[in-house]
């Protein structure tokens, strides 16, 4: 089986109940784990910079403000777009941050939910077994 299939399975089937849903906002603290804090992200592109420079839904995140520029180069260079490489490089690494981000998210979630159900096989096989 390959690396998706196997990670589907064991997210969807083996794995159930520790894997987490990603429709829904995490169940933990986020703060649990991060003694002294964690960096808040601050969306830079205000809704209606967004909606002024005609960004589709799907990209309104926390790169919205590098797309804004990218597309603002593209438009006051065109059709010599190629000179706006270094802002499509820029927003491009940014939206792999941000993917990044989300995957170490997902993953501090799914660790969370596997030690919460392991503290509470314990505390059940010691309260049968006393």
């Amino acid at each position: 089986m390959g690396i998706v299939e196997s990670t589907s399975w064991n997210a969807y089937v083996r794995e159930r109940d520790v894997t987490p849903d990603t429709s829904k906002s995490p169940t933990f603290d986020p703060l649990m784990g991060f003694p002294e804090g964690r960096k808040e992200r601050v969306m830079m592109a205000t809704r209606e910079e967004m909606e002024a420079a005609n960004i589709n839904l799907k990209q309104r995140g926390y790169c919205a403000h590098l797309l804004i520029d990218w597309k603002k180069c593209k438009r006051e260079n065109f059709p010599l777009t190629y000179k706006c490489k270094h802002e499509s490089h820029v927003y491009d690494q940014c939206e792999f941050d941000d993917y990044v981000l989300r995957m170490k998210e997902f993953e501090r979630e799914r660790r969370l939910l596997k030690r919460q159900k392991r503290i509470l096989d314990k505390q059940q096989a010691e309260s049968i077994g006393e």
